[in-house]
C-alpha cells in the first residue's frame, strides 16, 4: 500500500475536522463532470478535443488496459510525454487503476531516465514513439539490459513500435464492457495514500521524488479554485511543461469546476498567442520568460486576446517592469503565485489587489497553508525582517518517495518544511520574496539579496534578461557579478550600467563588480528556472583564467 511517509491519523483527523481534507479523489471528480458536464469539452491538445464524457472513456478504457496486462496495486508508472491530452488522463486512470504515477520531464535523456526507472522500480511506461528530433523507443531500448522492472511499453500516437502497446489502440476497446460498473472503484487508490509523484528539478545530480498524497492535492486543487475564481465557463491554458507549477493550476484547478484546458506539446509564443485567441482562453499561467517572450513577439498585435481575464506567473521571479509592460499590452492584472514541488502552493497573489502588491509580492497563505520566517536557528524573525520562508500546510507533499532520511532533514518534526527561499513579510502581509538562501551574496560581512539588483537592473531599457553571482574574492570574500542579456539590437556598457544603478540610490557595496554580456542565460527544468551553478562555474574559470 502507498502509505505516505510522513502523515498520521492524527493529521487526517485535524485536517478533515479543520475543513480542508475530505474523502473526494480526482478520480470521482472526473466521473461526475462526465455526468454532469458530458458533452461539453474538457481537454484540447493538437491533436484531439474530447468531451468529459470521451475523457470518462479514456480514463476507464486505460486503466482497465493496465490492469489488464498485468499491473498490480502500487506498481510505478512513468509518463515522459508532451502536453498531451494523454497526460491528464493517464494521471486519472493511474488513480483508477491503484498505481502509482510519475510524470518524467520531456527532455530528460538516457542518464537521468535510467536513474528514474531504476529507483523507482518502474513496471510501466508511457511515451511518445519519436517526439521532436528524439526517439524515446530507442533510448528504453538502448537502457533494456539495466532497467529489469520495466515490463510494459504504452506508446501514444498514430504509429507505435512492435512490441508496444498502442494507447489508442486501447481506449478503442470497449474493454468496460467486460467488467461491472463499480470494478474501478474497488482498484482506486484511498484519499489519504498517494498515487502520483512529483518530480523535483536541479541543476546538479538526480531529483528527489515527491509524494503528493490524493488529499492534499485536492485542497491545493481548492485553493487554485478559489484564488481564481474559476467557473465553469473559464477556459485554462497549459504552455508549459508538463508538471510545472503554471501547469498544476490547469491540471488540478480545472476538473474541480469542469473549466475547460488547452494544452501545447511544445511553446511557442506566436502559437500561444494564437490559441488564446482561437480557443478563448481567459486564465493562462506561464512562467516569466514564456510571458516576456509573447507580449514581444512581433505579431503580439495581430491577435486578439480579449477573452484573457488574468495571467499568472510562477515557476520563477517575475521583474516588476516586465510585470506592468504584460499587464498594459494585455490588459488584465497578473498576479504571481508561491510554492514548489515539495510543499505544495504557498502564497497566491489577490487579482483585486494594487499593481505593486501584485507584481512586487506573491500574496497570502489561504487557511490551511502556514507561513513563518525565521533566522539562522528557526526562531521567527519580526516583521518586516528578511528570513528563511518555512510553509506547514494541507497541500504539502508527505515526504520523498523512499527516502526517509532526506525527508527528516527537509521537514521540521512538527511538519514545517524549509522553503531555501529568503522573505519579508510587507505591512500589508504579503510576501516579498528577495532571493534564494543559497543565491545570497555576502560581500565583506553585508548581505547582498541578487533578486534586488537583478530587478534594478532589468529596468534599464536595453536589458532583456539578468542575473546576479557572487564571484570569488580574496578581500571581501564575495563580490557580485551581471551576466546580462541585451535587447535585440542593443547593447550596455559596465560603466553605463553602474551608473544607471547609481540613480536607484542602490547601496555601493551592492554594486556590480563586473560585467558579463551573454546570448542567453543558461536554464534548468525546461526552461523555468535560470542556472545560476552554471554561472558560479563560467565565472570561476574565467577568474582563473585570468589568474585572479
Amino acid at each position: 500500500m502507498a502509505k505516505p511517509s510522513r502523515i498520521t491519523q492524527k493529521m487526517i483527523d485535524l485536517y478533515q475536522k479543520e475543513g480542508y481534507w475530505d474523502t473526494t479523489t480526482f478520480a470521482q471528480i472526473w466521473d461526475r463532470n462526465a455526468l454532469q458536464y458530458g458533452n461539453q469539452v474538457a481537454l484540447v491538445d493538437g491533436r484531439h478535443r474530447l468531451t468529459w464524457a470521451d475523457c470518462k472513456q479514456w480514463i476507464d478504457r486505460m486503466a482497465l488496459g493496465f490492469l489488464e496486462r498485468g499491473m498490480k496495486r502500487d506498481d510505478v508508472m512513468v509518463a515522459q510525454l508532451p502536453n498531451y491530452v494523454e497526460m491528464n488522463l493517464s494521471r486519472v486512470a493511474c488513480e483508477k487503476a491503484g498505481l502509482i504515477f510519475i510524470q518524467a520531464l520531456r527532455n530528460l535523456r538516457h542518464r537521468e531516465m535510467e536513474y528514474i526507472i531504476k529507483y523507482t522500480d518502474t513496471v510501466g511506461i508511457i511515451m511518445p514513439w519519436k517526439f521532436g528530433n528524439f526517439d524515446h523507443f530507442q533510448m528504453i531500448q538502448d537502457l533494456e539490459p539495466n532497467i529489469p522492472t520495466l515490463k510494459h511499453i504504452f506508446v501514444v500516437g498514430d504509429d507505435v513500435p512492435p512490441g508496444t502497446v498502442s494507447i489508442g489502440e486501447m481506449v478503442r476497446e470497449p474493454l468496460e464492457e467486460r467488467y461491472s460498473p463499480d470494478y474501478l472503484e474497488k482498484t482506486a487508490c484511498p484519499p489519504f495514500e498517494f498515487c502520483l509523484i512529483g518530480q523535483t528539478t536541479g541543476t546538479t545530480g538526480f531529483p528527489k521524488f515527491v509524494e503528493w498524497p490524493i488529499s492534499s492535492r485536492m485542497f491545493q486543487a481548492k485553493t487554485f479554485a478559489g484564488a481564481l475564481h474559476l467557473t465553469n465557463k473559464d477556459v485554462l491554458a497549459i504552455v508549459s511543461p508538463g508538471g510545472a507549477g503554471a501547469s498544476s493550476m490547469a491540471y488540478l484547478g480545472a476538473p474541480l469546476v469542469g473549466a475547460k484546458v488547452v494544452m501545447l506539446d511544445r511553446f511557442d509564443a506566436e502559437a500561444a498567442l494564437r490559441q488564446i485567441q482561437e480557443e478563448g482562453v481567459t486564465i493562462g499561467a506561464l512562467v516569466p520568460s514564456q510571458l516576456q517572450m509573447m507580449i514581444r513577439h512581433p505579431n503580439f498585435e495581430k491577435y486578439d486576446l480579449s477573452s484573457l481575464r488574468v495571467v499568472v506567473s510562477t515557476g520563477a521571479a517575475l521583474a516588476y517592469q516586465d510585470g506592468v509592460e504584460a499587464e498594459e499590452k494585455l490588459r488584465v492584472p497578473i498576479v504571481q503565485a508561491y510554492g514548489s514541488t515539495d510543499s505544495g502552493n504557498g502564497g497566491f497573489g489577490d487579482m483585486y489587489a494594487e499593481r505593486e502588491e501584485r507584481l512586487l509580492t506573491v500574496g497570502k497563505c489561504v487557511p490551511g497553508i502556514e507561513l513563518k520566517l525565521v533566522d539562522e536557528e528557526g526562531n521567527e524573525v519580526p516583521q518586516g525582517e528578511v528570513g528563511e520562508a518555512w510553509l506547514r500546510s494541507a497541500a504539502s507533499g508527505s515526504g520523498y518517495f523512499r527516502d526517509p532520511e532526506t525527508t527528516r532533514e527537509a521537514w521540521t518534526e512538527d511538519g514545517w518544511f524549509k522553503m531555501g527561499d529568503l522573505g519579508r513579510i510587507n505591512r500589508h502581509g504579503n510576501l516579498v520574496l528577495v532571493g534564494r538562501k543559497k543565491d545570497l551574496i555576502i560581500r565583506g560581512g553585508q548581505n547582498i539579496f541578487p533578486a534586488e539588483v537583478e530587478n534594478l537592473i532589468m529596468s534599464h531599457p536595453n536589458v532583456s534578461q539578468a542575473s546576479i553571482v557572487g564571484m570569488p574574492d580574496p578581500l571581501m570574500g564575495e563580490k557580485c557579478c551581471a551576466y546580462v542579456v541585451p535587447m535585440p539590437d542593443k547593447t550596455i556598457a559596465f560603466d553605463e550600467m553602474v551608473a544607471f544603478l547609481q540613480k536607484t540610490d542602490l547601496a555601493p557595496y551592492k554594486l556590480p563588480e563586473r560585467l558579463e554580456i551573454v546570448d542567453e542565460l543558461p536554464t534548468v527544468a525546461e526552461g523555468q528556472k535560470i542556472d545560476k551553478k552554471a554561472l558560479l562555474r563560467d565565472i570561476e574559470t574565467k577568474l582563473k583564467s585570468e589568474g585572479a
